[in-house]
């Protein structure tokens, strides 16, 4: 017996106000890691590779994170897990502020990347209550989202005191704390339950089994390498972007926060007013790949930007490729599977790009030290063949059915 929708699903309206909230605290975490954690690592003396390493501990939890919480949720409903995750982020943000060195931190973001790796539950939510086609009408809420995130990253970072040591950034941190606490408060009175919990569910197969299954699959195996190539490519560039701005323009978070905080506007225009558009005249695998090539031509061409004013247009011109590329993955993938296994599917999709997000900072802080624009350089070089997996996979997605699309396979 499958998992079926209640017969009391929530409104549209209801469900994108209560997933902003959600989206909103998990752009937090990610708002702490760039580019503020190079900081807050840097004030424990931290190496190059140490910062990756911290920066990496966050998505190594994910990874596990991703699938198990995607997987709880076809079976249990997305409410309860929502609650659980975000509390236990809550947490960790907590503990981090209090972290006496190095080694702790890394483990408190290991632990809140396993509580945090709930992105499955909340595009398995989204699936839940809007109909199974394109992604444009989900792009609005992610970016605006994100734009949200940006803004209220800048402003954690003015908050931050770098010369303070690490105890200068408790204060954003407290901030995201209390933001996830009140977040869980709404979540506990106004989300409604989008899935109806089932003990007698029918078997489905382990996360390794169904990572073997996906991994063969025409489609989603390739949208999962492309996902792991993309997110290596690029945190690799986020995970040092503070110290290499520092290093070449002096820059310090209040510079970068301003950086990132156009990219985010760039983000929500783009994906507001021109990604579902783009996708419905010239297709998701053609804007997928045309949004990647942007991104790639950005990375290289960062390599010889002149100033700061240039690094900001390059950065908002990855911003824009990439809210024209990605959200056409989530769609193709939702739109490919069975509606019943969408948690665990999106879960092992989200696990691949967590995987990206822990080896991709790892040797961008191995290569900083050789070469300063390492990261930019491999940042390119490693989202070119990615670009023709997208379209390989869009042909595989229009000339063959897909096994995934019969609920009873």
């Amino acid at each position: 017996m499958s998992i079926s929708t209640t017969s009391e699903a929530p409104a549209p309206r209801f469900a994108a106000a209560s997933l902003i909230a959600v989206i909103f605290i998990n752009m937090l975490g990610f708002g702490i890691i760039v580019p503020l954690l190079p900081f807050y690592a840097k004030s424990f003396n931290a190496a190059p590779w140490q910062i990756g390493l911290i920066f990496g501990a966050y998505s190594v939890g994910a990874f596990f994170g991703e699938p198990f919480w995607g997987r709880l949720s076809d079976r249990y409903g997305r409410k309860p897990l929502l609650i659980s995750t975000i509390t236990g982020n809550c947490l960790c943000y907590l503990a981090l502020a209090f972290a006496p060195n190095i080694w702790v931190a890394f483990f408190i973001r290991l632990v809140g990347g396993l509580a945090a790796g709930n992105g499955a539950v909340v595009q398995g939510y989204i699936a839940d209550v809007t109909p199974r086609k394109g992604g444009r009408g989900r792009c609005p809420i992610r970016r605006s989202l994100e734009c949200g995130s940006d803004y209220w990253s800048v402003r954690r970072r003015v908050f931050a005191h770098t010369g303070m040591g690490p105890a200068g950034f408790r204060i954003p941190l407290f901030i995201a704390s209390g933001l996830a606490a009140l977040c869980v408060i709404a979540i506990a009175i106004v989300i409604k339950e989008s899935r109806v919990r089932d003990t007698a569910i029918s078997h489905r197969p382990s996360r390794w089994s169904a990572a073997g299954e996906v991994a063969r699959h025409p489609v989603i195996g390739r949208m999962m390498l492309l996902t792991f190539l993309v997110g290596f490519a690029f945190t690799g560039i986020e995970s040092q972007f503070g110290l290499w701005s520092q290093a070449r323009f002096d820059w310090g978070p209040r510079n970068i926060a301003v950086c990132f905080a156009f990219t985010g506007i760039t983000a929500f225009f783009t994906q507001t007013l021109l990604t579902g558009r783009l996708s419905e005249r010239y297709g998701e695998g053609a804007m997928l790949a045309t949004g990647m090539a942007i991104t790639a031509l950005a990375a290289a061409l960062q390599v010889f930007s002149l100033n700061g004013h240039m690094t900001i247009a390059l950065m908002c011109l990855t911003a824009a490729g990439q809210s024209v590329a990605f959200p056409n993955v989530g769609a193709i993938i939702s739109r490919t599977v069975d509606p019943h296994r969408q948690g665990q599917i999106l879960g092992l999709n989200n696990a691949a790009g967590a995987l990206a997000r822990v080896v991709g900072p790892i040797f961008a802080g191995l290569m900083v030290p050789v070469v300063r624009d390492g990261p930019f350089i491999l940042g390119a070089l490693v989202v070119a063949p990615a670009i023709l997996l997208a379209l390989s996979a869009t042909r595989r997605a229009t000339a063959k059915p897909d096994p995934y699309a019969n609920p009873g396979a």
